[in-house]
């Protein structure tokens, strides 16, 4: 099979076209673990498997957006992603087919080699990506199930406040009275005073907690499920922390690599305001409290 993104009207065209020859599906198991798609191990006619995700018809644009966001890791060249067969709708249903990842014995410098994999990512070349500025990405896509805007800008605080802050904070109006309001304002105001401008712009995952990294066919940790744009390093750093963490040797090979500015722990959860706000808009007040703890902190 050839990696390819190509968008067919059935899932029987694009297994065929995906397979050059006249295959049918004849086994699909599911699994567990997503919250957003259903997810299916799928056999083929000619004994091979390939992985699919599926959801409703209207959602096939987050596929597509799911499939450029692992190309343009896979293109850094540093780090490995699954391959990306095809996506399409079925009926009532969209899909992406993806490789199928054998399941293997994590090799013993996994984490290290995830830190230096991903500190190299963030170091790679990724202008291409943004076109009119030095933040944001070439369109818009998701974060989880929420819309995630990447309009680019010259600066990574403005580009912070204004894409992802701003939106989030929006959407969760509901849930702020005036008092609440107030205190995000003056967040917001002092957001210059927070922040940093990185040293380079960086391709980042944009969801990066450890439920996205699996291990791969050669035991070595692969990315999925991003949210990919070019912002601040630190940005995925954070996010690692937030439910969680990895154990201590990822981030010690990660910063032999690729070292943060002084201060990272005073911003770490400004970065994560983002990620607990995209939850309480996709899935309600349970993290109200957590939102506004780091609100009314700084």
């Amino acid at each position: 099979m050839e990696a390819g993104m190509k968008y067919y009207p059935s899932l029987a065209e694009a297994v065929e076209a995906v397979c050059g020859m006249p295959v049918k599906v004849t086994g699909m198991a599911p699994v567990s673990g997503g919250d957003i798609n259903l997810s299916y191990i799928i056999t083929l006619s000619d004994g091979s498997r390939m992985f699919m995700k599926e959801n409703k018809a209207d959602r096939s644009d987050m596929f597509l957006k799911e499939a450029e966001g692992l190309e343009a890791i896979r293109k850094s060249g540093s780090i490995s992603v699954p391959a990306v067969y095809a996506y399409g709708c079925d009926g009532s249903n969209s899909f992406l087919l993806m490789e199928y990842i054998q399941p293997a014995k994590q090799r013993d410098d996994y984490y290290e080699e995830l830190g230096r994999n991903l500190a190299e990512m963030h170091k790679a070349e990724c202008g291409s990506y943004v076109g009119n500025g030095r933040y944001g990405f070439s369109a818009d896509n998701y974060i989880g199930a929420g819309a995630q805007e990447n309009t680019p800008g010259e600066s990574w605080i403005g580009f912070f406040r204004d894409r992802r802050l701003i939106p989030q904070i929006k959407r969760a109006e509901g849930y702020f009275g005036k008092t609440e309001m107030k205190m995000i304002d003056r967040l917001l105001e002092k957001l210059d005073d927070i922040l940093v401008e990185p040293e380079r712009p960086s391709l980042v995952h944009g969801d990066l907690w450890y439920g996205n990294v699996i291990t791969g066919n050669d035991g070595k940790a692969w990315l999925i499920d991003p949210a990919v744009y070019v912002g601040h390093a630190e940005a995925d750093i954070a996010m690692t922390e937030l439910f969680g963490g990895f154990p201590k040797r990822f981030y010690e090979s990660y910063f032999e690599t690729n070292k943060l500015a002084a201060g990272y722990e005073e911003r770490r959860d400004i970065y994560n305001l983002y990620h607990l706000m995209n939850h309480l808009n996709l899935f309600g007040g349970g993290y109200y409290y957590e939102v506004m703890s780091i609100i009314s902190r700084y």
